[in-house]
């Protein structure tokens, strides 16, 4: 099945419109003049690009939910199972990240806060324990993947 041009341009052009502002701004710097002007075009700009993605894909939604409607009597207690393996895997492995965020970090800030050199070093262990969050993640796309 190969993606329309609509499909292709769309996420492409709200890249930008999102991003776009942001690299202006780093560009030409930050003052006290512009920045709130600057945050609220991003906000503005962001919510715009976000309606006009909806309003794109509803006929998208509606074809989903005909689909669903259709497919919901033939699920089965494996399916659902599966579902909740994914989504304790993700539950489990954000808050096992949390955890370990909440207690890398103070010491991280310590050490840095005594010595700027130590920064590259105490980034890496709270990046360790975000980095347990997104396993989970992997984890159960792996899972949903196999349904």
């Amino acid at each position: 099945m190969l993606l329309t041009t609509k499909e292709i341009l769309l996420p492409l052009l709200a890249v930008i419109l999102v991003v776009g502002p942001l690299w202006i701004l780093l560009r030409k710097g930050v003052n006290t003049s512009n920045a709130k002007t600057r945050i609220l075009a991003q906000i503005s700009i962001f919510a715009g690009v976000f309606l006009v993605t909806l309003l794109f894909q509803a006929h998208s939604f509606t074809a989903l939910a005909e689909e669903a409607t259709t497919t919901a009597a033939t699920g089965d207690l494996a399916k659902g199972l599966g579902f909740i393996a994914a989504a304790i895997s993700v539950a489990a492995s954000c808050l096992g990240a949390g955890w370990a965020v909440a207690s890398a970090a103070p010491a991280a800030i310590g050490a840095v806060s005594e010595n700027g050199d130590n920064f590259g070093r105490a980034i890496i262990f709270v990046a360790l324990g975000e980095g347990v969050a997104i396993y989970g993640l992997l984890i159960s796309i792996l899972i949903i993947n196999a349904l």
